[in-house]
């Protein structure tokens, strides 16, 4: 990795001095918006918690009465659940820095994705529950651990819970940015809570296609509502920004898992986020893919999708975002 102290030696994916923010200019968003009007984290936390009531925290609607613990699809309820929290040295280089990025894991997830790789928390629920306090705590233990932000993965089912945790931890001393780390299947009602609270923006665009949503995400209107939070998401934070050192610490950052076979499919993601999001997005496109979850479990049923990518594949995928105007990239070809 390349941590540099001087302007001039930035590392290559935080794309020239347009995307450095100064550190002394830097302050994350939700110590900005608690200093300017404290009482704003209150409002809504109420407007999380009705939310809740007859559940619309995400596009499923579900309206269940998750305040008296009943469940729908995701099988949450009242309280988050926490699979694990640590400093995690494998994501993005401008979020795990040298000292590695506060990952707090929640378990479940709105979606059903066949081929998770994470299904023992997303499907079977493994993690303990944790009230507000709980989850203020391990984020300040995050913090103290030297960890450069605080990373919700998978939040789309909980954010009336992090409303909650979110303004004692800011009573306790949390300091460092804040990253919302999804899969973009978020309701606008989620997306307007966490305007002004969240920093770094941090979605997966999986299919643009909805029938292979159906049939591999379980929610066919999943292209339809990815495509609407990353408007959302990009007008709330803009393009990503960096510090000197290389630091993510404002905007938003894509992530694009290339699937078998869907090279097409990947262009039509580029397309949308260079022509109807900005050429400036900074993207990580990735190779990482591999059968696992229901697609070992039903290899027949999913045979399309139960093998690896290939080399070529993802070159192809690069191409695609290249010709389709993106330049701002994690890796490089």
């Amino acid at each position: 990795m390349l941590w540099q102290n001087s302007k001039r030696d930035l590392p290559d994916y935080v794309g020239g001095q347009d995307w450095v923010l100064p550190e002394k200019e830097f302050v994350p968003a939700y110590l900005k918006l608690y200093e300017q009007n404290p009482g704003v984290f209150e409002q809504r936390r109420e407007k999380a918690l009705a939310l809740l009531a007859s559940c619309t925290v995400c596009p499923r609607l579900c309206k269940v009465n998750r305040l008296e613990n009943e469940h729908g699809v995701c099988r949450s309820g009242r309280y988050a659940a926490v699979c694990s929290a640590f400093p995690h040295l494998g994501e993005e280089d401008g979020l795990r820095g040298w000292m590695g990025s506060g990952t707090i894991f929640f378990s479940f997830c709105n979606l059903k994705c066949v081929f998770c790789q994470n299904h023992e928390l997303s499907w079977r629920g493994q993690g303990a529950i944790h009230d507000a306090g709980e989850l203020a705590r391990l984020m300040l233990s995050l913090q103290e651990q030297g960890c450069h932000n605080i990373n919700f993965v998978t939040p789309e089912h909980v954010v009336p819970q992090l409303m909650e945790a979110i303004p004692p931890a800011v009573e306790m001393g949390l300091r460092v940015p804040l990253v919302y780390n999804t899969s973009a299947y978020d309701s606008m009602d989620s997306l307007e809570l966490m305007d002004g609270i969240v920093d770094i923006y941090m979605p997966d665009f999986k299919y643009w296609d909805s029938e292979k949503s159906r049939r591999y995400l379980g929610a066919e209107d999943y292209p339809a509502v990815a495509r609407q939070i990353f408007r959302e998401m990009h007008r709330q934070v803009g393009p990503l920004r960096f510090d000197e050192k290389g630091l993510a610490r404002r905007g938003l950052l894509v992530r694009h898992l290339v699937m078998p076979g869907e090279t097409d499919d990947a262009r039509q993601i580029f397309r949308f986020l260079a022509h109807e999001i900005s050429r400036d997005t900074w993207i990580n496109i990735m190779d990482q893919y591999r059968p696992d979850g229901m697609v070992l479990r039903k290899p027949d049923k999913y045979s399309l999708i139960n093998r690896g990518v290939t080399s070529r594949e993802y070159r192809d995928a690069f191409h695609a975002a290249l010709e389709e105007g993106l330049y701002r990239f994690d890796t490089r070809v």
